[in-house]
């Protein structure tokens, strides 16, 4: 079998080179925060219901949903309506994942 590949060397401009880190930066923070949401959640539910840490605590309603992909998929839509340079970037909603 014989296969034909090409390989092309890419050479952005200034000013995309500034926009593709503008993305990554946009990327970063949505993954980040989506993950903290989901790490504080499950630190509020695993600590001990008669002690309490003395250092830090995690104060979350008990009445709060997990958050699911889904939960934060819809936040992320509502965000994207509100910051304008969140409209750009079409694959937050898989950073959130």
């Amino acid at each position: 079998m014989f296969n034909l590949t090409y390989e092309f060397k890419l050479k952005p401009t200034k000013a995309q080179v500034d926009q593709f880190n503008d993305w990554l930066e946009l990327n970063r923070r949505v993954y980040n925060y989506a993950l903290a949401e989901r790490k504080d959640w499950y630190r509020s539910r695993s600590c001990r219901i008669n002690a309490c840490s003395l250092r830090s605590e995690y104060i979350i309603p008990a009445e709060s949903k997990r958050p699911t992909y889904v939960d934060q998929a819809k936040a992320l839509t509502v965000y994207r309506k509100k910051q304008i340079f969140a409209k750009e970037s079409s694959v937050l909603s898989k950073k959130v994942k």
